[in-house]
């Protein structure tokens, strides 16, 4: 389903410091966090306009510095409204982004399998934003500039949103190549890290021990890492998992390439959750979102934390500035 709201409705922006919000799924924490955010921000970020986007009725109206509703939620809707809802503030937030009336998105979290009974077929925002945008390659990159292990952790997953048993077929020497090169280059333009230091988790544990427990490492990883290091990157491992990330929060790599999803969010979570951001790299313009999911469990209860939310504003408008201000170099 492709339904928005029509161009009329969207109303006059401010684009060089306008954010689009969009609330998620309304049955979740995502309004309540975008408002207590939006609250916070405004304090810190007096500059910044934010649009917010999604289901009226949630509150969120009242909070936003431009509103536009792409449906009415009401208290006991069903989970294929609230997919819809969220699908269409995401197809809105795209749309203003791809025009130019808005610099960057920041997304509420939605709830996967609502999305999809919604009518939408993708298995999350990174893969929905990457289609609806005509890219064909983005990366998913975790990113903590505090942590509790003390440095900073940024964690990019080489494969997303896929079975554990696809993983080994996905992950190739090419994939390695450009993730590692997306992210090289975020680093340069987004965070001012003029030479990264990159290092790549192994897929097997120990980094296979010699071969001891798969030829992933020897066969992909090293041909991948001589490819990215003849190319100007400074891409090192492959390292066992078991110990990468700890060594990247204390500041020896700015960054990791993980082979699959769960290995770089477990050891990301751990250490960031609450204060991460999700960065999708590669799209035409900057997006963010908090480290979390729809928390329906504690939805309406008052008790969301909004630390995440309010992170990934703040990121936003930080990649935004040096975006531009890398735009306009000679």
């Amino acid at each position: 389903m492709n339904a928005t709201p029509s161009p009329n409705d969207l109303g006059t922006l401010a684009a060089p410091r306008t954010l689009a919000v969009t609330l998620g799924d309304p049955r979740g924490i995502g309004p309540e966090i975008c408002i207590a955010a939006a609250r916070a921000v405004r304090t810190t970020l007096p500059h910044l306009s934010l649009l917010m986007t999604g289901a009226s009725g949630t509150g969120a109206e009242s909070e936003a510095d431009e509103f536009i509703s792409v449906g009415e939620w009401r208290a006991g809707g069903d989970a294929m409204l609230a997919g819809r809802l969220a699908g269409l503030a995401i197809e809105t937030a795209t749309r203003l982004a791809l025009e130019g009336r808005v610099r960057g998105i920041v997304t509420g979290p939605i709830d996967k399998a609502a999305l999809n009974a919604g009518g939408y077929a993708y298995p999350g925002h990174t893969e929905m934003l990457a289609a609806l945008s005509g890219v064909a390659d983005v990366s998913m990159l975790m990113c903590a500039e505090r942590t509790s292990l003390g440095g900073p952790l940024r964690v990019v997953l080489a494969t997303t949103h896929v079975p554990l048993a696809a993983v080994p077929r996905l992950v190739s020497a090419d994939l390695l190549i450009r993730q590692t090169q997306m992210l090289a280059s975020a680093l340069r333009t987004g965070w001012d890290i003029e030479h990264p230091v990159i290092a790549l988790c192994a897929l097997n544990p120990h980094a296979s021990d010699g071969g001891l427990f798969g030829d992933e490492e020897a066969r992909i990883f090293e041909p991948a890492i001589a490819r990215l290091r003849s190319e100007g990157v400074d891409a090192r491992g492959p390292y066992p998992a078991d110990t990468v990330f700890l060594r990247a929060a204390r500041r020896e790599f700015d960054a990791v390439v993980a082979p699959y999803h769960d290995v770089g969010m477990a050891a990301f979570k751990t250490a960031a959750f609450g204060s991460g951001v999700n960065v999708t790299l590669g799209l035409p313009f900057v997006r963010t979102s908090p480290d979390h999911g729809t928390a329906l469990d504690i939805a309406g209860r008052g008790v969301a934390d909004a630390g995440s939310m309010i992170e990934a504003m703040e990121l936003a408008n930080r990649l935004v500035a040096r975006s531009a201000a890398a735009a306009s170099r000679p």
